[in-house]
């Protein structure tokens, strides 16, 4: 371990991202403390299963079991060796002043840092679509969750919704573990997804991987649908209703839907750190500023899809670029980082072609019925945030402030790109004018008896 005049570095998430942040800092002869919420490092999408689990690697990550056999040995050797600290089972509700607040069973404890490298992943981005309320919907994030650390499936009959490649993943993993996938629901038109080719095009086995993906799903995988609501009665969900692309409208019975339109970057953190942002039109969301290396100021360093959404091997990447970074700015010794920087530009070109293949449904957004819940944490309609848009003159804030979309539990994780948009709608005005929610400690729901301390 080192001494206690070497800088301090906290590293919060221990994903792909993290764990290569991490094994870059070590191997300069640093120690740095790794913070996660999950009770085993690996993060969601080499998330690992309790143990005595039955199912093994090739089953739970297919193509990928290789690459999540490697990092959780490497993050493994490290804490067994004590050349980092693990916190697992962790959140980090609050950053101020080289500061950090940290939940930990039940109690909050503060954590100093010199340097803080900001791994925070990615969460499901969803659009409201009416009925998505009720009992029985879920996140696609949620479903592979529940099928990665469980090894079950949220329902007998089950639909998802969305677009992009969570979508198509998704549904293969569910079939191949046995689950009843009655449709796959693609919002993104055959030609649409055309559109993106050339970016996909930079990653050819990866996307021959995702067309292998699409033809398990066979005829339940329909594209450039319209969906217009999930049936519900008082038990859950019943069935989903929705239209073809000739515009022939079908109704899917099923107790169980998941939806998803790519990602949404994890940015609360990075807000209440003090980090700047930039609307990015392609991804239509607020995206962290930062240098190619991550650097984002004031001690702080962004890697992964926290601030750029390039799937685990960009992740792996943006760690390792995030960790030389820090490196560099407190004088020690780092390795090169050319090779990366070019791969990085690749990964880049890859993405950038899944946004225009995969877009988020805007137009099904802004067309909403009035009576449609777009806020679920505080029950919000669609009527009530164009309502709110007339009194907050098309500002972000101001209309989670007249209408609360946004106040609830998630803090507008769910809500606020649909909000967004209905709001610029009934303003009249681009997406990014109307700017975005202001994150707030604590940026995770935190007991009140938690911050109770003896001092």
């Amino acid at each position: 371990m080192s001494d206690a005049t070497s800088p301090r570095v906290v590293i919060v998430g221990a994903g792909p991202a993290g764990i290569r942040a991490a094994a870059t800092l070590v191997e300069a002869g640093l120690h740095p403390v790794v913070i996660d919420e999950g009770h085993r490092a690996g993060g969601q999408i080499y998330r690992r299963p309790p143990d005595g689990f039955v199912r093994p690697p090739e089953q739970l990550y297919e193509s990928e079991a290789a690459k999540a056999r490697t990092l959780h040995a490497l993050v493994d050797q490290l804490v067994e060796a004590g050349r980092l600290t693990h916190c697992p089972g962790s959140s980090v509700v609050a950053a101020h002043e080289g500061r950090l607040h940290v939940l930990r069973e039940g109690e909050v404890q503060v954590i100093g840092y010199d340097r803080l490298i900001l791994a925070t992943g990615a969460s499901d981005r969803v659009a409201p679509v009416p009925g998505w309320q009720n009992a029985g919907v879920y996140t696609l994030g949620a479903a592979q969750i529940a099928l990665k650390a469980q090894g079950v499936a949220l329902g007998r009959h089950i639909v998802l919704i969305g677009s992009g490649p969570l979508l198509t993943l998704v549904g293969a993993q569910l079939l191949k573990a046995g689950a009843d996938v009655a449709a796959v629901l693609d919002t993104s038109s055959w030609h649409r997804q055309m559109r993106g080719f050339s970016g996909l095009a930079a990653r050819p086995i990866v996307a021959l991987r995702g067309l292998v993906l699409r033809a398990r799903l066979g005829g339940r995988y329909h594209a450039g649908v319209t969906l217009e609501r999930i049936e519900a009665d008082a038990s859950g969900v019943i069935a989903m209703r929705w239209r073809d692309a000739g515009g022939r409208q079908r109704l899917t019975p099923c107790d169980m839907v998941g939806m998803g339109w790519h990602l949404r970057a994890e940015t609360h953190l990075a807000d209440v750190a003090g980090c700047a942002f930039d609307y990015d039109e392609q991804w239509r969301q607020w995206l962290p500023q930062t240098d190619t290396m991550g650097r984002a100021g004031n001690g702080v360093y962004l890697a992964g899809d926290g601030a750029r959404l390039l799937g685990a091997d960009g992740a792996e990447i943006a760690g390792r670029l995030a960790a030389v970074a820090c490196l560099t700015d407190l004088g020690h010794a780092a390795p090169s980082v050319k090779a990366d920087l070019r791969k990085l530009t690749r990964l880049e070109r890859f993405a950038l072609g899944l946004a225009r293949a995969f877009p988020w449904p805007s137009d099904m957004v802004r067309t909403l019925p009035d009576d449609a819940i777009v806020c679920r944490c505080e029950n919000i309609t669609a009527g009530a945030v164009r309502e709110s848009a007339d009194f907050g003159g098309g500002e972000a804030n101001r209309v989670k402030s007249v209408s609360r979309a946004g106040m609830g539990r998630c803090q507008g994780r769910y809500c606020q790109l649909a909000a967004v948009d209905l709001v610029a709608a009934q303003a009249g005005c681009a997406t990014m004018d109307v700017g975005r929610f202001r994150g707030q400690a604590p940026v995770r729901p935190t007991p009140i008896g938690a911050f109770l301390r003896e001092d």
